[in-house]
């Protein structure tokens, strides 16, 4: 008789896939059956060392796991004799060819460890913006001292900036004030001085100098984008972008909330994370500018609450439950080094204004960065993440909430999710004649129909390929419009109809899915990959489960636009702007089909790219706009989704695609609804049969 093996999970973070594994799998033979990049290219032999991963420790409750180094083989001494050959063994290393499981496990996979980088677009946006930074460079003479003259150094400087710039009443940082002496010899009492906000010198330099930078950084939960500045010119000299470190204590805001709750060392944790991938990030960005982190003297962040928070060392707790409590909303202004940010000694970290406990500073800066408030359409704007912070409005009245889709269009909750990587299924396309699929991975050029099945490599489906798969399959007649797998009767679709969505080829009324749609269980799925198309040798699903995970992400996110919409009394949009890197790679078409957000003439829908990472280098550049920022954020009327009943009423009728009953007369006019279109063909068939009855 042959016994069950054990089992045991296993949990890779950034690109949050897990699984159960049998007991005594290496950890690399767990990632690759997982569909995980790690790099290895000694074939296990414990000597390149590029399957280096880090084992988390503590309470997991996401995932329903308790996580420790115990909880893997210990290393042997071909293991620990690689890591003394390279500066050590560091807390919680190990090489994933060499630990195997033997419980439960999350494990975090470096940048430096994935054979394929996770791929985060959030590029900077050409935009006009009047150069204004609040930290200035300028030149000046100091007078010599004196013998018997009493003032020092920095009395004399004051008199030199009071009568060359006008600068009256500055402070000097300690850190500025210890180079004075040195500069003022070195450079024959000529300096260059570096002045922050009209009131403090940061900054002292022998001689003639030009250069002045700055970052602007977009935390976002899941992603953190840098793009490094010149000051002077505006012009971006570099961007960088890493998955936020964060993940691994949480995919969602509330996760990180809770594990700072649970964990008595979470904050701190959770706050150090985040500091060093800030550091790697201005580092990679200097570097890449031929600069060096040191020459950035300014720091602009924009982010949700929870991270604004963590940031800056604040609890977050208080913002896990009402009445979610902010520490502060104002703009904060203190040193990076104060932070642990290795910076300019006597850099300035400029946290932008919050809006309200659910809607941060990212929010405000796609604010600055699109400028609803200076327009007289009504404009929706859609900053889609781990919670979605709307914007609705024109320059009479602007309103903003926060709705939370959960992480579910980043590919978490889903079967077989995925951040967007080498190897996610991005695009999907469903024949209505054969019900069969052809997709797009990352990475490959032509669509899964023109290559060879062993040449795609699928590994999963990321965000954009889940909206369009749900939205195929409901066009398509798979799907009824309340989510189900429909029964094989109502799988009809007219070649009219899809030949407007998708300018396919006509084909027959009715077919037969039956290769493609299975039962697991009491529920059914569809086999959007086979085997012989994926990386791991298993079929990519998309199961009932999934479907609904979306219908309560984009019923969320619906709720919370019509929410406001009902708030400033208007019953339709002129423009939707999609902000963010999730915004910039879905198809506005087949998401006003799954019902992501009300209708809208669709050559009104347009993606901006990441608008809050806008919006923070915009207060980089700008003092002017900077303080707009801060004003801007007050004045926006915050609607509190978690405590309004109508929220609640309107996501019972946005789970139906694309709603239960809101009309989309844009989408009616292409005739590719199901729903609809059957009672257009019901109505065509009833005036035949009366044309045949008078004939």
């Amino acid at each position: 008789m042959n016994e069950t093996p054990t089992t045991y999970r296993v949990v890779f973070q950034p690109s949050g896939r897990q699984g159960t594994v049998a007991e005594g799998t290496s950890l690399l033979d767990a990632a690759r059956q997982l569909g995980v990049d790690v790099d290895s290219i000694c074939g296990g032999r414990q000597t390149c060392g590029k399957c280096k991963i880090l084992v988390e420790s503590g309470e997991f409750a996401k995932y329903a796991i308790s996580s420790a180094g115990g909880h893997l083989t210990p290393a042997d001494a071909t293991e620990q004799g690689y890591f003394a050959d390279h500066g050590g063994m560091p807390t919680g290393a190990r090489l994933a060819c060499a630990a195997c499981v033997r419980g439960d496990v999350l494990v975090t996979v470096p940048p430096e460890s994935q054979s394929h980088r996770q791929i985060i677009r959030k590029t900077a946006t050409e935009r006009t913006i009047a150069i204004d930074p609040t930290v200035r460079q300028v030149f000046v003479e100091v007078e010599p001292h004196a013998l018997g003259a009493r003032k020092g150094d920095w009395e004399r400087l004051q008199d030199a900036l009071r009568r060359e710039w006008g600068w009256d009443g500055l402070r000097i940082d300690l850190q500025a004030l210890r180079r004075l002496g040195a500069a003022l010899k070195s450079g024959k009492q000529r300096i260059s001085v570096v002045v922050w906000n009209d009131a403090e010198v940061i900054d002292v330099l022998p001689g003639y100098h030009e250069g002045l930078y700055g970052l602007a950084v977009d935390v976002g939960s899941t992603t953190v984008a840098a793009h490094l500045c010149d000051l002077r010119s505006g012009a971006v000299l570099a961007t960088e972008s890493m998955m936020n470190p964060q993940v691994t204590y949480g995919e969602d805001l509330m996760s990180r909330v809770s594990y700072a709750m649970m964990h008595a060392d979470g904050l701190k944790k959770m706050h150090e994370a985040i500091i060093a991938g800030l550091n790697k990030l201005a580092g990679l960005a200097a570097h890449a500018a031929g600069l060096r982190a040191r020459d950035i003297h300014e720091i602009v962040l924009a982010g949700n609450t929870v991270m604004h928070h963590i940031l800056l060392g604040l609890d977050p707790t208080d913002l896990g439950g009402a009445p979610f409590t902010l520490a502060t909303h104002a703009p904060v202004d203190v040193k990076a080094r104060d932070l642990g940010l290795k910076l300019h000694p006597g850099a300035n970290a400029h946290f932008m204004a919050l809006e309200a406990g659910h809607v941060g500073s990212d929010n405000v800066g796609v604010l600055v960065a699109e400028a609803p408030d200076q327009q007289d359409a009504i404009m929706l704007v859609i900053d889609v993440g781990t919670n979605a912070e709307i914007l609705l409005g024109n320059r009479e009245r602007l309103l903003s909430c926060s709705s939370p889709t959960g992480p579910a269009f980043e590919g978490a909750q889903i079967t077989h999710g995925q951040r967007a990587a080498p190897g996610a299924i991005e695009r999907v396309r469903i024949d209505p004649a054969s019900g069969q699929p052809r997709f797009k991975v990352i990475g490959r050029e032509g669509w899964s129909d023109e290559l060879e099945p062993a040449e795609i490599g699928a590994t999963g489906i990321c965000g954009s390929g889940i909206i369009e798969a749900v939205a195929e399959l409901f066009t398509s007649r798979i799907l009824r419009a309340d989510g189900r797998f429909a029964e094989e009767d109502q799988r009809r679709i007219t070649n009219d109809e899809r030949m407007q969505l998708d300018n396919s080829t006509p084909s027959s009324l009715v077919f037969d899915p039956s290769s493609r749609i299975r039962r697991n269980g009491p529920k059914a799925e569809y086999i959007l990959a086979t085997a012989e198309q994926t990386a791991t040798g298993r079929e990519i699903v998309v199961t009932q489960d999934d479907v609904r995970n979306i219908q309560l992400a984009k019923g969320a996110l619906y709720a919370g636009c019509k929410l406001l919409m009902h708030r400033r009394g208007v019953a339709k949009v002129d423009k939707i702007v999609l902000a963010g890197a999730f915004g910039s790679y879905i198809d506005p078409l087949r998401a006003m089909v799954l019902g992501l957000y009300p209708d809208c003439e669709l050559s009104q829908v347009y993606a901006v790219g990441n608008a809050a990472g806008d919006g923070a280098r915009i207060a980089l550049l700008s003092k002017s706009r900077r303080a707009e920022a801060a004003q801007a954020a007050r004045q926006v009327e915050y609607i509190e989704t978690a405590i309004d009943p109508e929220f609640q009423a309107e996501f019972v009728g946005a789970m139906h695609m694309p709603h239960m009953s809101d009309a989309f007369p844009h989408l009616d006019a292409l005739g590719i609804l199901p729903a609809r279109a059957e009672a257009a063909e019901s109505d065509r068939a009833r005036r035949r049969r009366e044309r045949r009855g008078n004939a």
